[in-house]
């Protein structure tokens, strides 16, 4: 069963499950969500915790001796493993198969890991586990999703944000859940009434929003220019090194010249995104993306992006991210001169 972190408070109240699967990319989510259980089954008598790493030092047999370990005097115990970013081996996911059938009621599993997809929900042992319990999927609202999130948030802390104000919130925020329940806390100490409006929240608070090359990429391919241009000046005032920024762009590019080659020669698109293993959730963005570029236009950001790579590595002095920028604006079908001190 599958349950997100804002039902899990309420799904705790109507008892204990066996199992929980606490899978995603958002730390501030999993942290909350795993205190919550904790703390439910501390009221509960599982008071002994034992946590385990899945790795390959990892002796298994100390595992399976948590669930033998019955006796009048031992307490109820939580056995917590996580999940390395690198993922499991196959005799891991064995392991856990054979682990299944030695929970019982005095033992909670709790197992997390970085964020899974759905070939990796339908294997064997993420179902037997799920059949036991819950699945928590923990994962960092996208910019269309947060500003619901803001609002859930926001009850919960007894604010009432008008609709400019979780607008300015999610801006300030996105990508950076933990700086945002940091100010969503000081907000409610600032005021007691509970009323958010743009200019408290101005007074109130400094951007904490944080973005990685590949929102910039999401961005770009769904073709929204004034929202890649705020996201690139934000890499570029944390530091973002432009080689980074190129390499992730110029994968996208190729990638949109060969579906683009694909399609002139009468393929369906599906059939592409089939055959090169697209996944459902991206489709979208990269259908908008070759239906807005030509595969002429797509050829012209490559030059475009190889001129940026030549004069980052053999002008250490020019400037490259007013090019940086005319690319994105050119991703998105915008075309406006933009200076740059790249030498061509």
């Amino acid at each position: 069963m599958r349950v997100f972190p804002e039902q899990l408070a309420q799904n705790l109240e109507r008892g204990l499950r066996q199992c929980y699967l606490l899978f995603g990319n958002e730390p501030l989510l999993k942290q909350e969500s795993l205190d919550a259980i904790r703390q439910a089954a501390f009221t509960q008598g599982f008071e002994e915790k034992h946590q385990f790493t899945l790795d390959k030092q990892l002796d298994w047999n100390n595992v399976f001796d948590c669930t033998q370990a019955l006796s009048l005097f031992s307490s109820r115990q939580i056995i917590e493993l996580t999940i390395p970013d690198t993922g499991m081996t196959t005799a891991h996911t064995s392991k856990l198969k054979e682990l299944v059938p030695t929970l019982h009621d005095d033992i909670i599993l709790l197992l997390q890991g970085p964020r899974v997809n759905k070939a990796q929900e339908n294997t064997q042992w993420f179902k037997a586990l799920t059949q036991l319990g819950l699945f928590i999927p923990c994962n960092t609202p996208d910019n269309q999703q947060l500003p619901r999130f803001i609002q859930q948030r926001c009850k919960k802390l007894k604010l009432k944000p008008d609709a400019e104000a979780i607008q300015m919130l999610a801006q300030w925020h996105e990508g950076n859940l933990l700086a945002l329940a940091q100010s969503l806390d000081k907000l409610a100490l600032l005021y007691p009434d509970g009323l958010l409006t743009l200019i408290r929240i101005e007074e109130a608070l400094n951007r904490n929003n944080h973005f990685t090359p590949f929102q910039l990429v999401d961005t770009l391919l769904s073709g929204q220019a004034k929202r890649a241009q705020r996201i690139l000046r934000q890499l570029e005032s944390e530091g973002t090194e432009v080689i980074i920024l190129l390499r992730t762009l110029q994968k996208e590019l190729l990638l949109l010249q060969t579906f683009q080659y694909s399609l002139s020669q009468g393929e369906a698109m599906f059939t592409v995104f089939d055959r090169y293993k697209v996944w459902q959730n991206r489709r979208a963005l990269y259908q908008a993306a070759l239906q807005r570029l030509s595969i002429t236009q797509i050829k012209q950001l490559i030059r475009l992006l190889a001129q940026i790579e030549i004069a980052t590595k053999t002008d250490y002095d020019s400037d490259c991210w007013p090019q940086l920028s005319q690319l994105t604006l050119d991703m998105c079908n915008i075309h406006i001169s933009v200076t740059s001190n790249v030498s061509h």
